[in-house]
């Protein structure tokens, strides 16, 4: 059951927010000075504060309830705090809020309001505190996979990303094949690297070859080399990428591209780890890890007679799938700032914008665009419009002014819970409360701030 402290130095008054409390299933312990109150901060499990401003006799100043919420906040940052209390300064209740009080309520309160915002409260800072534990838990998880992998500079951040690394590196050292899927301009190549850095070959050779960027005809004399005059043009024998990968790995990328003839002959390469050059009758031995990656559908391609069924399962032994830059939306800005450099910096409707983009060119088209608002961008902070993503999206980044109905809007799909409307308005509580107050939106009826 959730724990309110209250500290009051009326005990009628605390008495009263108990049994209202307490009739909503919440707990309640009771401090009549801020020193107890302090103490059973420190030793009880509290979920959430409702603290008075004045603690003396004939004094209404509030400045006793100033230096309590600020050594509230001292010792438990997070502790959400509601003031209370029958002498009512707006300008100080302004200032506590932005110092990050939760709610500022006047004696005699609304009960069914009072614990609204209770339950509000309480509910998110469960969210916040299950969230903090969750990010904590995923920044162990990243530090000991940068501590115990090569994980080749990478830059990254979100979960999903995280997951396609933990699998990487879990299979790096097995040899098996592996094939990585997800769109182009991803970086299906960089995680074939990391493959290749953490695997049982990583002294060995990284060779790539995209089987999208040759025409069909040339394929296999890249694949498996050539002798003298296998083919027009051919002056000079030659050898082929799995030649120059014995011992390593070979990186086959677009593998959906790969001609049926050249499919069916890396099928026999992957099977005895023998080829011959073309034009050659003697066959040649090698040991090669292959990583393959595609954007393509590979089952679909398979239907169709496009890609031969033997060869996909021949290297879809261990899949990766790297999903696009938009479903990884925690790795956008940590990328967008190492690209951008130091001397550089984002402003926050910059960082709207960005988080706001599809990115159908993935970390590619991220890299470029940072590179091209770093070099012709003269001021140290890019602004959404130095961005050119979208006219409307930074113009309505920039100015960040929801109109009247559109927070009222807010308001109502939150049904008055003020975190959850600002959040969906994106501005700060602070913001909304004070576009509320100058649209003559009431405060009141609300939940949690």
């Amino acid at each position: 059951m959730p724990t309110v402290l209250i500290i009051d130095d009326n005990l009628s008054v605390a008495t009263a927010l108990e049994v209202s409390l307490s009739l909503h299933d919440l707990d309640c312990v009771i401090a009549t000075t801020p020193e107890q109150g302090l103490d059973y901060l420190s030793t009880h499990s509290i979920d959430l504060v409702i603290q008075d401003m004045n603690f003396s006799a004939d004094t209404t100043s509030g400045q006793e309830g100033v230096l309590l919420f600020k050594r509230i906040r001292a010792h438990s940052p997070d502790m959400p705090v509601i003031l209370i209390t029958a002498w009512t300064h707006l300008d100080m209740a302004v200032e506590l809020i932005k110092a990050g009080a939760a709610d500022y309520i006047a004696k005699p309160w609304d009960d069914q309001r009072l614990i609204t915002t209770v339950r509000n409260l309480i509910e998110l800072g469960q969210a916040n505190r299950t969230l903090q534990r969750r990010n904590q838990r995923e920044l162990q998880q990243k530090q000991a996979l940068e501590a115990d992998f090569d994980l080749c500079g990478l830059i990254w951040q979100d979960r999903a990303t995280a997951k396609v690394l933990e699998v990487a590196c879990q299979v790096a050292r097995s040899g098996a094949p592996i094939l990585i899927t997800g769109p182009n301009g991803a970086g299906k190549e960089r995680i074939a690297e990391i493959v290749q850095r953490n695997s049982a070959v990583c002294d060995g050779p990284f060779v790539i070859l995209n089987c999208g960027a040759l025409p069909a005809e040339l394929i296999e004399a890249e694949l498996f080399g050539s002798e003298s005059g296998a083919y027009t043009g051919a002056m000079k024998a030659r050898e082929g990428k799995f030649e120059a990968a014995d011992g390593g790995t070979l990186f086959l990328d677009e593998i959906g591209n790969l001609p049926l003839a050249g499919q069916m002959k890396l099928l026999r390469v992957l099977e005895t780890g023998r080829f011959q050059r073309l034009g050659a009758n003697r066959e040649r031995q090698v040991s090669v890890r292959i990583i393959s990656a595609t954007n393509a559908d590979l089952p679909a391609m398979i239907k169709s007679g496009q890609f031969r069924e033997d060869l996909y399962y021949r290297l879809n032994v261990i899949q990766l799938h790297l999903p696009a830059l938009a479903a990884r939306p925690d790795d956008i800005l940590p990328l967008a700032r190492a690209f951008l450099g130091k001397e550089k910096h984002l402003s926050e409707a910059a960082c709207a914008a960005l988080l706001a983009h599809n990115w159908p060119g993935n970390v590619r088209e991220l890299k470029n665009l940072m590179q091209r608002v770093q070099l012709l961008s003269s001021a140290a902070q890019i602004t959404a419009a130095d961005l050119g993503l979208s006219v409307a999206v930074a113009k309505n980044l920039t100015e960040n002014e929801p109109d009247k109905a559109a927070i009222e809007q807010a308001l109502v799909q939150a049904e008055g819970v003020i975190a959850q409307a600002a959040a969906a308005l994106g501005l700060s509580r602070q913001s909304l409360y004070r576009r509320m107050d100058r649209f003559g939106i009431p405060r009141s009826g609300t939940g949690s701030t």
